[in-house]
């Protein structure tokens, strides 16, 4: 392809690599600067991520006492150095943006987890992060639960970039697609302009394989282990493609309404059987994004196969879904219900642990 790295390879088939990681430390010595060069064109982060980075380094230390001697919250600690590190990966990336004209080069920031279930507080604290961080790179995470559509609906509307995340299913993920598509419209409505408005929608992958491996176990079928979440994905795709190229987007696209790409999270290989660039190798489309953690990141630089694979095997993987569901009895809508669950629970116990190492570092020896 003429392409002098797996990266650059990626954005030639139409692939967006993101880098699902963000650490002062990274800023700071430059190295996140590197993977710009080697073609990552954007940046995703969670509660975990920052938690990782607050409790795993003194790099947030000064900046922790000063604002905690300043009088602030260790909530409001958490929100000012996390927006910090937003706002320095944002205008590294802001080259990025202006190139691609809106397409790539953002950097993403998730509204409180506590927030999932309320569409009114989570729209509230997205308009505060975005007045914040007032970079037009930015995109908020919004998670993809029923209250959390609503939300996207009216950010967008608003035009406030949304990164809709803890998408699962099928259903998740059109629920989530008709909300951003509502709201582009709502905001023609009101007279505003739509191409400077952008949203992805982020379906986790290797966590359905997480769940789906274990039921299969316990039913003694290992003929089906290993496929069902990529099988999965390739369905969403088929249903993007549907409503981005063939169904209701077309009067937006000739307005300059940007489609929402889907984005593949949670890339990284949990069962060592399976390859470590799994959900990369195996989900690669045009007009999606996978956002990669570092250390899928290095193996599919070291040993990825960069080439077209999200529209191969399509009608084998409706059978693998289609055995699963009247065969086995697994209802993966149920599955990947209990999973977006289990998500926001999981970024909500980060997301205190983030608070509680704030407020150690904050006032050591007092908390």
């Amino acid at each position: 392809m003429g392409t002098d790295n797996n990266l650059r390879a990626l954005l030639a088939l139409g692939q967006s690599p993101w880098y699902d990681n963000i650490d002062r430390r990274l800023i700071q010595n430059g190295q996140i600067e590197k993977l710009f060069r080697l073609g990552i064109t954007g940046v995703t982060s969670n509660p975990s991520i920052f938690e990782k980075a607050v409790n795993g380094s003194p790099v947030y230390d000064a900046a922790i006492k000063e604002l905690a001697e300043a009088g602030k919250s260790p909530e409001e600690i958490c929100d000012l150095i996390t927006i910090q590190d937003i706002q320095s990966a944002a205008d590294l990336l802001y080259d990025t943006y202006e190139t691609t004209e809106g397409k790539d080069g953002y950097v993403s920031l998730e509204v409180h987890p506590d927030y999932a279930y309320d569409a009114k507080k989570t729209i509230d604290h997205a308009k505060t992060i975005h007045k914040q961080v007032a970079r037009p790179n930015l995109m908020i995470k919004v998670p993809g639960t029923e209250e959390g559509c609503e939300a996207i609906r009216v950010l967008t509307r608003e035009g406030i970039n949304v990164n809709v995340t803890l998408l699962f299913s099928l259903k998740h993920y059109e629920a989530s697609a008709r909300a951003y598509v509502d709201g582009l419209r709502e905001r023609l409505g009101d007279g505003n302009s739509i191409d400077r408005v952008c949203s992805v929608a982020s379906v986790f992958v290797s966590r359905i394989d997480t769940k789906v491996d274990k039921m299969l176990e316990g039913l003694k079928i290992d003929g089906l282990k290993g496929k069902i979440a990529v099988a999965n994905a390739k369905m969403i795709y088929q249903k993007f493609k549907a409503l981005f190229y063939n169904g209701i987007f077309g009067d937006l696209a000739s307005k300059g309404g940007h489609i929402q790409r889907v984005l593949w999270g949670s890339t990284s290989t949990k069962n060592p059987e399976y390859s470590d660039v799994k959900y990369v190798d195996e989900l690669i489309g045009k007009d999606t994004i996978n956002t990669l953690p570092h250390s899928t990141l290095e193996a599919f630089l070291d040993h990825g196969t960069p080439r077209l694979t999200i529209e191969e095997d399509l009608d084998k993987a409706r059978q693998d879904l289609d055995i699963m569901l009247q065969r086995q009895q697994i209802d993966l809508n149920k599955v990947c219900d209990e999973t977006q669950q289990e998500g926001v629970e999981a970024f909500r116990v980060s997301f205190q642990k983030l608070m509680d190492a704030v407020a150690h570092k904050a006032m050591p020896g007092k908390v």
